[in-house]
């Protein structure tokens, strides 16, 4: 039976074009998409069936027959998932058909959102993924946890528990790049490498969870797996298209605290030395001889008060033939400081996908390069933002009358001299894939994917004479901080696939191998003593220079794995993964292992007993996995002996004893799922229960001083236990113009160390506790301030007179206890109103002044009117004094259970109004108005900067941005 070309147009209700819609013929390989007017053109059989589906719409089947044309409406079906396609890695699935736990977010999510990494747009959308932002300074790597924490090392530099990226089928290293500046570094988290990718040209972002979802990637899946995929151009006969969207906007720092005033300050200091009976001198007490005692700085509001301005612009072109088809992208991004002085972060961003496929549809092609380049200019000062809350109110003018730094004949540190510690960090990414498939026979397809990502990493940080008070610059030597980073990487992965189907029976199975290597080097030195500023970064100027790090790394992974996917009739699914990983960094004994995992779904709506409940009970699923996973996630070479050379050259000496047996860490999942459907979904319930055990933990194992070494790596008996629920509901209600959409997820984890033999001898004893969760604080018992004393109190347990680590007998659980978000959009017509709240319980430290009542230094305004002032006094603020007695309790207080409180908050993460113009008549596809703001609103019993990181680093800032997205 001769083929014939049918050709058809496919629209919404409103009879307008869809373009990209997917049309194909069930049972085959065959498939092309609508055209920018919604027409198709497909080679068929009269005994073919077409199936017609695109996103957000009801798919429809249609068997062929004699008809050559066809018009196709799509009616709008929001909560229909089951069509939706959902990236698994090395294979697709859809909403109704995954056994595994795959939580996912689109562009239409992230797009708006003015940030410069894309991680940051998940927070509060996905249950069981934790994102904190550490840092409101542009650039700082975000902490990432997929269900809680794994392994027992969770550092900076040597974390186990870094999840997968994966950004169009290539592996990036997600590790943190170092950073010798203050507002980087690794206490805020780093650099992400992330922040090189464009948030405007992602499609969708998908996190696999479960052992069904993750083990097919064996070892590097352990922690989960986070799948980004880029925009691609869209097949069929089209004209080029080109997009553009225009943003700029403002942020500010959403919270200042409520600090003492200077009269208050002056009374509070002199009550200090009258308590002590102590006299003022103009060494201890400046701002009460030297300093006006009249004048008074919002030091919040000139150190960090400022306005951040943000400018985004982001170009898209895409077009092709039926056959051949491309997208073409670039964008720009800048956003400037709060704190005084021209400091920025700059983003240049390209992207290009290309895609082919042959006449009859056997071979396809598709290329995806992204590029990103960075410029991020700031300075080294950690402390500027905590300076802004200790400095006392009535500190000397920041200028003397001459315009320069006023030091105040050196009776105190400027804080605006750490300004001229510049610092510039230039990180550049090239990230590409390929991908090319063929179909051998209709049943059986051959895939080959490559990829190579390139980045590089530079770093300056300059201290100038000008950051030091003039009284000491004969003394001083200035000097400059280079710091380069380079990651190389490249992946091939053949792939066979193979699908059939035999009745209601259907098998799709896939089996491939994965060949990787990845470079890494670390070049860091110093120049000191440079005879002018300008000089400053050119070694060739300096008088000595000190490399402190050279090293290069190289890691090398292979593995096969494969997966076999079985359905019959539409309800009943079984997927089995497996994988054999083989990694360097383990001896040549332990160096292949395997995993995997089998994952199952019942759809229970199916059966011919439930279709008098379908009505109203719409769907409901079965599901549950189990599987095993491990990880690598150590340094290199660790197995064998190393050594390094000696100071000056001409020597080497130890530095790492060998070790060839230890092995992989293990991790078991196990989860078990509900999924309900009601009114023909319009609600939509999904209930999770998991647990996750890790065990066989690769941490330092220790060694007496004797050996010369203090730890070896090894694998310790120790299990780490991740349990918890994850609910998720969503609706809708379409009537007419008007759509509204809600979704929530909430997120109950709990986290425990199981066991771990020999813990109270090893250097875990004062970090962990068995039955405790990983974060944990032992502290001091508070009983609070002695009325007689007016001193804080804790608890001396063994009452031997000493306040040590015996003592600290309070374990108090810091890991978020339940967080989650609730999501609306309202659609009337061309108008969209869309807000998400995040909401997160947990504790955290309470915010206090790093200086002790009394002491120099600022403190909040409350705390000065709940001072302890006479004996008898019932109060919780301790007494003003400058004694030692008292700095010595104001510190036990500080590790002591008295400063934990409840941390919670709820806050507006988001709020979009967008306005489509009626610019069809002007030619324009879609012109749309909008205004977005981030982290407008949070409420919070917590007094500190930022309940979401506790702490004094520069919070998430509040940002308003308003812009224009044109498609035509």
């Amino acid at each position: 039976m001769p083929q014939q070309t049918i050709r058809g147009t496919v629209t919404d209700t409103q009879q307008n074009p869809i373009p990209g819609v997917s049309i194909r013929l069930l049972n085959s390989n065959t498939g092309t998409q609508t055209d920018l007017q919604g027409v198709f053109n497909i080679q068929a059989l009269p005994t073919d069936t077409l199936s017609i589906s695109y996103l957000g719409f009801k798919t429809l089947t249609l068997p062929v027959g004699n008809q050559t044309t066809f018009t196709i409406v799509l009616q709008q079906d929001i909560t229909d998932l089951g069509e939706v396609t959902i990236n698994a890695g090395y294979y697709n699935t859809t909403r109704r058909e995954q056994t595994g736990s795959i939580a996912r977010v689109t562009a239409e999510e992230i797009e708006r959102q003015p940030v410069t990494n894309p991680l940051t747009a998940l927070q509060g959308r996905m249950a069981g993924v934790s994102i904190v932002q550490r840092s409101g300074v542009p650039g700082n790597a975000p902490a990432i946890q997929i269900r809680g924490q794994n392994s027992l090392r969770n550092s900076f530099g040597d974390s186990g528990n870094l999840p997968l990226y994966i950004i169009d089928g290539v592996p990036i290293d997600s590790a943190p790049l170092n950073s010798f500046s203050g507002l980087t570094n690794a206490n805020t988290g780093g650099i992400d490498p992330l922040n090189t990718l464009n948030p405007a040209n992602i499609e969708s972002i998908e996190v696999l969870k479960d052992a069904d979802a993750t083990a097919i990637y064996g070892s590097r899946g352990a922690n989960g797996v986070i799948l980004i995929t880029t925009k691609k151009g869209t097949g069929g006969k089209q004209k080029t298209r080109f997009n553009a969207q225009v943003y700029t906007g403002a942020g500010v720092v959403p919270r200042k605290l409520d600090l003492i005033t200077t009269a208050d300050y002056i009374s509070l200091r002199q009550e200090a030395f009258a308590n002590d009976g102590a006299t003022p001198t103009e060494s201890n007490a400046p701002d009460l001889l030297l300093w006006d005692p009249d004048r008074y700085t919002d030091w919040q509001e000139t150190l960090f008060g400022g306005t951040a301005a943000t400018t985004g612009v982001n170009l898209g072109v895409s077009g092709g033939s039926e056959r051949t088809y491309y997208n073409l992208g670039v964008g720009y991004q800048r956003e400037t400081s709060v704190f005084p002085g021209d400091f920025k972060y700059t983003k240049l961003t390209a992207n290009l996908s290309l895609n082919h496929r042959s006449s009859d549809e056997r071979f396809r092609f598709q290329l995806s390069t992204s590029f990103g380049s960075d410029r991020n200019r700031q300075f080294d000062g950690s402390g500027f933002v905590s300076s802004a809350l200790t400095l006392a109110p009535n500190a000397p003018a920041l200028y003397s009358d001459d315009g320069e730094l006023n030091w105040e004949d050196s009776s105190w540190s400027n804080p605006l001299a750490t300004l001229y510690r510049e610092s510039e960090a230039r990180v550049q990414q090239l990230i590409s894939n390929l991908s090319l498939s063929y179909a051998i026979t209709p049943e059986l397809e051959a895939r080959l994917s490559a990829g190579y990502t390139l980045l590089s990493s530079e770093e300056l940080t300059e201290q100038p004479i000008q950051f030091y008070d003039p009284a000491f610059w004969g003394n001083i030597r200035t000097r400059s901080l280079h710091l380069t980073a380079g990651r190389q990487s490249w992946i091939a992965e053949p792939q066979i696939n193979y699908s059939n189907i035999w009745g209601r029976f259907n098998l799709d199975a896939l089996v491939g191998g994965t060949f990787q290597h990845r470079q890494g080097s670390t070049f860091s030195i110093t120049g000191i003593g440079y005879s002018n500023d300008q000089l400053l970064g050119n070694l060739a100027a300096a008088q000595q220079v000190v490399v402190t790090d050279n090293t290069k790394q190289e890691y090398a992974y292979a593995a096969v794995f494969g997966r076999i996917g079985l359905h019959y009739a539409r309800k009943y699914y079984l997927n089995l993964t497996g994988r054999r990983d083989g990694s360097s960094r383990f001896g040549p004994s332990r160096r292949f292992v395997s995993f995997g995992a089998v994952g199952g779904a019942w759809i229970l709506s199916e059966e011919s007993w439930m279709q008098g409940l379908k009505t109203f009970l719409s769907f409901t699923k079965l599901r549950g996995s189990y599987g095993s996973a491990g990880s690598d996630q150590i340094g290199d070479y660790g197995y064998l002996d190393t050594y390094s050379a000696t100071p000056g050259g001409g020597g080497l000496y130890p530095t790492q004893l060998t070790n060839p047996i230890y092995s992989w860490e293990l991790n078991r999942k196990l989860e078990l799922a509900l999924e309900l459907g009601f009114l023909n979904d319009q609600l939509r319930l999904n209930t999770s229960w998991y647990r996750n055990r890790s065990s066989n933990q690769l941490v330092g194992y220790n060694l007496p001083a004797i050996t010369g070494f203090t730890s070896v790596q090894a694998n310790l008996d120790a299990t780490v236990a991740n349990t918890g629920w994850e609910f998720e509901a969503a609706t809708h209600l379409n009537s007419g113009r008007f759509n509204w959409q809600a979704s929530l997820n909430v997120s109950i984890p709990e986290n425990r160390l199981v066991s771990f033999p020999g813990l109270e001898e090893s250097s875990y004893a004062n970090t962990y506790k068995v039955r405790e969760s990983l974060n944990i604080q032992f502290l001091y018992d508070y009983t609070g301030v002695d009325p007689e004393t007016g001193l804080y109190r804790v608890v001396d347990v063994n009452e031997d007179g000493v306040y040590n680590f015996d003592d600290r007998v309070v374990v108090r659980d810091l890991t978020r206890t339940l967080f989650g978000g609730f999501r609306n959009q309202f659609t009337y017509g061309r108008l969209s109103l869309d807000f998400l709240w995040e909401f997160v319980v947990q504790d955290g430290q309470q915010y206090y002044s790093a200086a002790a009542p009394g002491r120099f230094g600022s403190i909040l305004q409350e705390d000065y009117e709940r001072r302890w002032q006479s004996p008898g006094a019932i109060t919780n603020i301790q007494k003003a004094s400058q004694g030692l007695d008292a700095l010595r309790s104001y510190f036990r207080f500080l590790t002591s259970d008295g400063i934990y409180t409840d941390t919670s908050f709820l806050r507006l993460r988001t709020l979009g109004l967008s306005y489509e113009l009626p610019a069809e008549s002007l030619g324009i596809n879609s012109c749309v108005l909008f205004l977005q703001g981030q982290n407008l609103l949070t409420l919070t019993a917590y007094r500190g900067l930022d309940p979401q990181y506790p702490g004094t680093t520069l919070p998430a800032l509040r940002t308003l941005t308003a812009g224009l997205k044109l498609n035509f």
